[in-house]
């Protein structure tokens, strides 16, 4: 299935200089979700999956039905959308392509997932890598963490990283693949 033909484009949204891919058309198609969802059930090799919103969550999130491997998704949400003990949320400060803007993320969320080990290792889904700002930032925060649960402290690796469409010209490929292997269903060049 070409992916290409159901994602659609909007020039300079939301606003000039930025070509927004809207990847909701496949909400309107059974078969290309459902083949969706399998790809990336098949290009995921870790239990816990770090997705941004909104867009992330209705790919990944099927996951947990469809995925033998796939017990935690761990979402990660704009400001005041996570409730949040103390101590609990973590603020990351991505770049994005029209700007910087904060994301957030739990520490419980993690720790609900499962280790391999002393380590969680997390498959970070994303619908679009365009800069890349948005996937470094949130991997290198996760990166530094040290989740402690029932008393033993446990490592956070992003083990890969997946998206459905990749502006390969966008992003310094050697920042990213030097965090993790980057894998996407899509490729759009600038030319």
């Amino acid at each position: 299935m070409n992916y290409l033909d159901i994602i659609n484009h909007y020039p300079d949204f939301p606003k000039e200089g930025v070509d927004f891919i809207d990847i909701l058309p496949f909400l309107h198609n059974k078969e290309a979700f459902s083949q969706l969802v399998a790809d990336i059930n098949a290009h995921t090799h870790c239990p816990n999956v770090a997705t941004v919103e909104a867009r992330g969550f209705l790919f990944a999130s099927p996951l947990l039905t469809h995925s033998s491997l796939v017990q935690n998704v761990i979402p990660i949400r704009k400001k005041g959308k996570l409730p949040y003990g103390e101590g609990d949320l973590h603020d990351v400060q991505i770049q994005k392509e029209y700007g910087s803007d904060h994301v957030f993320y739990r520490l419980s969320d993690i720790a609900a997932g499962v280790p391999e080990g002393d380590t969680f290792n997390i498959t970070f889904f994303d619908d679009v890598l365009a800069t890349g700002g948005t996937a470094i930032g949130i991997a290198q925060a996760l990166n530094r963490e040290v989740i402690n649960v029932n008393g033993k402290d446990y490592k956070v690796k992003v083990k890969e990283f997946l998206f459905l469409v990749e502006f390969p010209d966008l992003y310094d490929h050697n920042v990213l693949n030097a965090i993790a292997p980057v894998h996407s269903f899509v490729q759009i060049n600038g030319d």
